[in-house]
C-alpha cells in the first residue's frame, strides 16, 4: 500500500446550475458518451440557483443508460436518513444499479438553518453523521424482517419498515477532511471523497494514513475503503502545477495519485464540454495503461475486498480464495449485501455458501470444476422457481445462470430459436410474439427456461402442442468433466433422448434449441368458483377438459375450506383463439362446476399470459415446503372421491390439478425421458408438514400413472421409480454411468 488494488475510474464533477434547466442533464450525458463511469452534483438545497440535487439526479438517471449518477455530496442536515435511504434504493432499482451515495456531515449551517434545518456543533454533526449511516444501512436490510429502531442523540427511527433493497450494493463514500470525520469514514463509510484542493500541501498522504491506522485498530482492511478525489485544472501547453499542463502532463499527475496514493476513483470538476473531452480522449486511456502495466510489473493484488464481517459469514467445506477469476467479480457469499437476493428460491428459503453467477458457457465450466472440487452439495438455479427445491441449499454451492438469457431466431423459415438457460418465460414471449410465435411453457412468466427445458414443461398449450421438451432440437451442455457436448437427434441421441426429462442428471444446459409454434392472440380466463360438492366438482372438471378440442388447456387449483365455508376453486385457462365466440364456448361448460364468484376473462397476447402474477424482483420466499407430484390418467368418481378426502384433511394448502393430455399423448412414452404420457392430467399438493402430507398423499398413489419430476420433494425409490417406470430408469442409469460416473449432479431426484 498505498495502492489497494481498486480499479481505475472517472467521473464529472457538474454545476447543477438551473440558468438554463436541460445544461447540467446535458453535460451528464456527454459524460456518458464521452465514457466516464460517474456523474456527480453537489447538494446545497438552499442555494436557489441550483437544482435539487435529488430530482436532477434522477432525472439524469431517466435520461442515461449506463453512467452512474451520486450527489457530491449530500447535505445530510436537509436529507433525513431514514428517507434518502429509501429514496436511493428506489433510485438504484429504477435505475438498474446505478445510484452511489456521497454524504457529508453539513457546513453552511446559516443556509441550513434557514432552510428549517438543525444547527449542529462540529461534534454533534459528526456523530450525527455515523448514526445516519446506520439508519441508512438499517434501511437497505430488506432481509431483516424486524422494523428498524434506533435510539440516537440526533437520529432517532421507532420501528421504521425496512426496504426496499437496492438492486446493487449502494456504497458510501463520505466527504471528509479533520482527522474526526477521517476515522468516522474508516469505521463506517465504503470510501473517502475529498477535493485536491482542499487538502493540504501533503495532498492525500496524510488522510490515509489516519483512515488506514482506524481501519486496521477497528479490524477492517484498508483496501476495503476506496479512495477517490474531486481534481480541477486547465489544459495548456507548459506545465504550471498540477494539473496545469498538456494532457501528458495530466497523465502523470494520475498516475502518481493512483500509484502513490491510492487513488482510484477520479471526479473532474469542469462544465467545459471541451476539457471533459480531452480528459476523456487523451488522459484516461493513457492512464488506464500505465497503472495496468505498473500494477503487473508489482503484483499489486486487484481482487475483490471483502470486509471482515463477511469473511466471518463464510461456510466450511468452500475454498473461497480458490474461486477461479472469471467468477470472483460476480460470486456472491453469505456476508455479501446481495446475498438476500440470490439465497432463496420463490417457494423456499436457502442458506448456500457460495453463488457463482457465470455469464457464458465457459463461466459454466470455470464453476462447475470449481464447485466439483469442493466438498459441498450443489444446486443448479436457472430462474429460481425451484418449487422442488433443488436449485438452492444449505452451505453449498448454486450455480446461477441467470445471466445466461439471450434469444436469438437462428432459422425463421423452422421457427428454430436459441435461448440460453437464464432467459424468463415471460422475455421468451416478449421476444417471439412480434413474429407471431410462441414456446409452450410453464404457467408464470418468472419460469426460466433452464429447469422446463430438461425437465418436462406442462405450460398454457400444453394440450395442443405437447410438452416443452417436445419442441427441443438441439441442447448445449456442460459435462460432469466440463465437457462442452451437443446433443440431438444426430449428435449423441442417446443423450438427447435423457435430456428431455432428466436432463439434470448429466450436465448444465448452456443453450436450448427449440422449434416454436404459431401462436397470436389468446383467449384467457381466471375463474373462482365456490363449490358445493368438491368430488363432483373435480369430476365435472376432468370430463369438460378431456373433451374439449384441443385449444383449451386448463388448470384447476384448490386449498382448504375455511372453518364453517365452502370451498372456492380458481381455475385459470387458456384458448388458443383470437375469437370471443370460440373462447366462450370453450368455457361455458366450466359454468356447471360451482357458484361463480369472481371472473376475468380476456384476448391478451401471449406475453401477457406470462405476464399474469409476474413479480420481476428477488425472490424472498421462506421455510422449506414440501410438494408431491403425480399423474393421473383420468378423474374417475373413485379418484375424486379420494382427492376430495386429501382436501378434507387438511394437510395441503395448495393443490393443482393440470391439464396434461392431448399433444402430449401423441409423443410415445419410450420416445422421451419424460414418461407420463398417456396421463390426462398432472396434480401438484403442497404442504408444510411433511409426515402429514406424506401419509395423506400416499392415499392417492394406487391413481398415480406418473409424477413430474420438478414438482417433487421426496427423493426416495418410490418417488424416483413414479417418475421414471423400470425401463425409462434403466436407459436413464445407463446414461448416467457414461456421462456422469461420479454423481457430480447427485442432489438432484438422483438416479439410484
Amino acid at each position: 500500500m498505498p495502492d489497494y488494488g481498486h480499479p481505475l475510474e472517472f467521473g464529472t464533477f457538474v454545476t447543477p446550475s438551473n440558468a438554463v434547466p436541460q445544461h447540467p442533464v446535458r453535460l451528464a450525458q456527454l459524460s456518458e458518451e464521452l465514457g466516464f463511469d460517474l456523474v456527480t452534483f453537489q447538494d446545497h438545497p438552499y442555494q436557489p440557483a441550483f437544482h435539487d440535487t435529488w430530482t436532477l439526479l434522477t432525472w439524469v438517471a431517466a435520461q442515461t443508460e449506463r453512467i452512474h449518477v451520486a450527489a457530491n455530496v449530500h447535505n445530510l442536515p436537509l436529507r433525513p436518513p431514514a428517507v434518502l435511504a429509501r429514496a436511493a434504493a428506489s433510485l438504484d432499482l429504477l435505475s438498474g444499479g446505478r445510484f452511489d451515495l456521497g454524504i457529508g456531515a453539513g457546513g453552511f449551517w446559516d443556509a441550513i438553518e434557514a432552510m428549517g434545518g438543525r444547527r449542529l456543533e462540529t461534534g454533534e454533526s459528526i456523530q450525527a453523521l455515523g448514526e445516519a449511516i446506520d439508519v441508512i444501512r438499517g434501511i437497505w436490510d430488506a432481509e431483516e424482517r424486524r422494523p428498524l429502531r434506533t435510539d440516537g442523540a440526533i437520529h432517532r427511527v421507532a420501528g421504521a419498515k425496512r426496504g426496499p433493497a437496492p438492486a446493487h450494493d449502494i456504497p458510501i463514500w463520505i466527504g471528509a477532511y479533520k482527522p474526526r470525520m477521517l476515522r468516522l469514514v474508516a469505521r463506517k463509510g465504503d470510501g473517502w471523497l475529498p477535493s485536491l484542493g482542499y487538502l493540504g500541501p501533503d495532498g492525500v498522504a496524510p488522510g490515509n494514513a489516519i483512515i488506514d491506522a482506524e481501519a486496521e485498530r477497528v479490524g477492517r482492511d484498508p483496501r476495503e475503503i476506496r479512495r477517490l478525489l474531486n481534481i480541477s485544472g486547465a489544459f495548456q501547453a507548459q506545465r504550471a502545477d498540477r494539473f496545469q499542463g498538456p494532457p501528458e502532463a495530466w497523465v502523470d499527475d494520475l498516475v502518481d495519485l493512483a500509484l502513490g496514493d491510492g487513488v482510484s476513483l477520479f471526479i473532474l470538476a469542469s462544465d467545459n464540454p471541451r476539457t471533459m473531452e480531452l480528459f476523456a480522449t487523451e488522459v484516461i486511456p493513457a492512464a488506464r495503461e500505465r497503472v495496468d502495466a505498473e500494477r503487473a510489473a508489482r503484483g499489486t493484488s486487484t481482487a475483490r475486498v471483502r470486509p471482515a464481517t463477511a469473511l466471518a459469514a463464510r461456510r466450511e467445506g468452500i475454498d473461497y480464495d480458490g474461486i477461479p477469476a472469471s467468477l470472483a467479480a460476480d460470486a456472491v457469499e453469505p456476508g455479501d449485501s446481495a446475498f438476500g437476493r440470490v439465497r432463496n428460491n420463490y417457494l423456499r428459503g436457502g442458506n448456500p455458501g457460495l453463488v457463482l453467477r457465470p455469464r457464458d458457457a465457459d463461466g459454466v465450466r470455470d464453476a462447475l470444476a470449481f464447485a466439483r472440487a469442493q466438498d459441498v452439495p450443489l444446486g443448479v438455479r436457472s430462474g429460481g422457481h425451484g418449487v422442488s427445491g433443488r436449485s438452492t441449499n444449505d452451505g453449498g454451492i448454486v450455480i446461477d445462470l441467470g445471466r445466461l438469457n439471450r434469444i436469438e431466431v437462428l432459422d425463421a423459415a423452422s421457427r428454430l430459436v436459441r435461448i440460453e438457460p437464464g432467459a424468463r418465460f415471460i422475455d421468451v414471449a416478449r421476444a417471439l410474439e412480434p413474429h407471431g410465435w410462441a414456446l409452450t411453457s410453464g404457467d408464470y412468466g418468472g419460469v426460466a427456461v433452464g429447469g422446463i427445458g430438461v425437465a418436462g414443461g406442462i405450460g398454457w398449450l400444453a394440450r395442443e402442442h405437447g410438452l416443452t421438451i417436445d419442441h427441443l432440437r438441439a441442447v448445449e451442455l456442460v459435462t460432469a468433466s466440463g465437457e462442452l457436448v451437443r446433443a440431438s437427434a444426430d449428435e449423441n441421441p442417446d443423450l438427447y433422448w435423457g435430456m428431455r426429462g432428466a436432463g439434470f442428471e448429466f450436465g448444465i444446459v448452456t443453450a436450448f434449441e427449440f422449434e416454436v409454434d404459431e401462436v397470436g392472440d389468446v383467449g384467457f380466463a381466471n375463474l373462482t368458483f365456490v363449490l358445493d360438492d368438491v368430488a363432483a366438482a373435480l369430476e365435472e372438471y376432468g370430463r369438460i377438459v378431456e373433451a374439449a378440442p384441443r385449444d383449451l388447456t386448463a388448470s384447476l387449483v384448490l386449498g382448504p375450506a375455511a372453518p364453517g365455508r365452502p370451498h372456492s376453486a380458481m381455475l385459470i385457462a387458456v384458448v388458443d383463439s383470437a375469437d370471443p365466440d370460440t373462447v366462450l364456448e370453450r368455457l361455458q361448460p366450466f359454468a356447471a362446476l360451482g357458484g361463480l364468484a369472481a371472473q376475468e376473462v380476456d384476448i391478451r397476447p401471449y406475453s401477457a399470459v406470462m405476464a399474469n402474477a409476474y413479480h420481476e424482483g428477488p425472490h424472498r420466499a421462506q421455510g422449506e415446503p414440501v410438494a408431491h407430484s403425480g399423474s393421473i390418467e383420468s378423474i374417475t368418481p373413485e379418484f375424486a372421491a379420494a382427492a376430495s378426502r386429501f382436501l378434507a384433511s387438511g394437510a395441503t394448502r395448495f393443490f393443482q390439478f393440470r391439464a396434461s393430455g392431448g399433444a402430449v399423448g401423441d409423443v410415445p412414452a419410450e420416445a422421451t425421458a419424460y414418461a407420463a404420457r398417456s396421463a390426462a392430467f398432472s396434480l401438484t399438493a403442497l404442504g408444510d408438514d411433511d409426515a402429514r402430507l406424506a401419509a395423506e398423499w400416499d392415499r392417492l398413489r394406487p391413481f398415480l400413472v406418473g409424477a413430474y419430476v420438478s414438482f417433487e420433494t421426496d427423493r426416495d425409490d418410490a418417488a424416483r421409480e413414479l417418475v421414471w417406470p423400470a425401463a425409462h430408469l434403466a436407459r436413464l442409469r445407463a446414461l448416467k454411468a457414461r456421462w456422469d460416473p461420479e454423481g457430480v449432479f447427485r442432489d438432484n431426484l438422483g438416479l439410484g
